[in-house]
């Protein structure tokens, strides 16, 4: 832990309200987690109150004492305002930040995790993409970037690099042709195209990670494998995933 003061930029991933008018925010920054106290942020005459906001990105002066981090200045850099006013990409964004206080919650490091949910952030309130392509690619991306990538080198069995029709197997992480030999585990389709995509998503520079296009029921199959591979890997759920789901329109959820 850093002691005496310090600057760093952070984003707010969880706030917990605490005595009067306290919170004590769960922040990534690029050096890892921080739980910071921030004194009297819920007044209204707090002059950090909008850095204490969830999803809010803030450069941020804290002092280190003992255990806690206590909030002495900050100045917002971003509040993604495009996530925050819809409804669904905001309660997508609320399962990105759960999924990546999890995987982060055992790091020391995280600039890779942090840029990772910034970008994904952006492109959920800028960019014209599907929000389930963001949702895959986001979390096969940070659970890789957590050691908890799959092998997409090939059909594991037999060593085809193209494997045909192929399975992913969410409790080993390997991938193989439907043709090969059953393994134990669950195995999950992913399409030829949803197979390619996978590779891309896990492969490519950080600044091209939602630059694909996949057909639709593609799609489907990798973000489902997505979610599955992530609750047997990390052996839990997320209410956060289980929520967004919930407020999706039928449609949105079968197509």
């Amino acid at each position: 832990m850093n002691s005496g003061k310090f600057v760093t930029n952070g984003l707010v991933l969880r706030q917990t309200a605490t005595k009067e008018s306290d919170y004590i925010l769960t922040v990534l920054t690029a050096e890892g987690i921080m739980s910071v106290i921030a004194k009297g942020a819920r007044s209204r005459r707090s002059r950090y109150s909008a850095a204490c906001q969830f999803l809010a990105y803030s450069e941020m002066t804290v002092t280190g004492k003992g255990d806690w981090y206590y909030l002495n200045e900050a100045a917002t850099r971003e509040l993604f305002d495009g996530v925050r006013c819809d409804f669904e990409k905001l309660a997508l964004a609320s399962y990105f930040a759960e999924l990546t206080e999890v995987v982060c919650r055992e790091q020391w490091e995280a600039s890779e995790m942090l840029s990772l949910l910034l970008n994904a952030l952006f492109a959920l309130g800028s960019l014209q993409k599907p929000q389930r392509l963001i949702k895959a690619a986001f979390t096969w991306r940070l659970l890789a970037n957590a050691g908890f990538a799959p092998l997409v080198e090939g059909c594991a069995l037999c060593g085809c690099q193209q494997p045909e029709s192929p399975l992913l197997d969410v409790q080993e992480g390997i991938i193989r042709c439907s043709t090969c030999p059953p393994t134990s585990g669950l195995n999950l389709p992913l399409s030829e195209s949803g197979f390619a995509a996978l590779r891309h998503i896990l492969l490519c520079p950080p600044k091209r990670l939602y630059s694909f296009t996949i057909p639709v029921p593609a799609l489907r199959l990798l973000d489902n494998a997505a979610e599955v591979f992530c609750a047997a890997q990390l052996e839990r759920t997320f209410r956060t995933l289980d929520y967004y789901k919930g407020i999706l329109p039928p449609e949105e959820i079968i197509s």
